[in-house]
């Protein structure tokens, strides 16, 4: 499991530049064609994250309901995004896959409820659910290396 958590850490890694190295505008901009933006696209990562280790594991999430609802799967971006929320993500960004590992250590994930997703693989465990989250950050980090060129 181990390498997977690296390979999480290492996906963010891959994220967290576009936070800091393009600006709210363009981190807002929905270009032509796309039904999103920069920042809708990383703050799903972190929300689906959420989704699919915790609530799927009947825990608490590390992040509000208000992003649940701007950011799951299914929805659009509707607002522009603030700075304000621009640093949460980016605070969140490394601090859930942290969180998550500390609780996967400490033996915290004991029940998981059963979850096909969009991609046509059934989720049946919070490790099956790790495995997945790695391949669903590799779509989006696809998604925003695509956008960045229209942005």
């Amino acid at each position: 499991m181990n390498a997977l958590f690296e390979l999480t850490t290492s996906s963010r890694k891959l994220v967290a530049p576009y936070l800091d190295n393009y600006s709210l505008e363009q981190l807002n901009k929905i270009p032509e064609g796309f039904t999103n933006n920069l920042f809708w696209n990383i703050a799903h990562i972190v929300v689906t994250q959420q989704l699919l280790v915790y609530k799927l594991s009947g825990l608490p999430l590390q992040v509000s309901d208000d992003l649940v609802e701007k950011y799951r799967k299914g929805a659009k971006p509707e607002h522009i995004a603030t700075q304000e929320e621009v640093d949460l993500i980016k605070g969140l960004l490394f601090s859930t896959v942290e969180q998550m590992k500390k609780d996967y250590e400490n033996g915290v994930f004991q029940d998981y409820t059963e979850y096909p997703t969009s991609a046509g693989f059934t989720l049946h465990s919070v490790e099956e659910a790790i495995q997945f989250n790695a391949f669903h950050e590799g779509l989006h980090i696809g998604i925003l290396m695509s956008l960045r060129k229209f942005v």
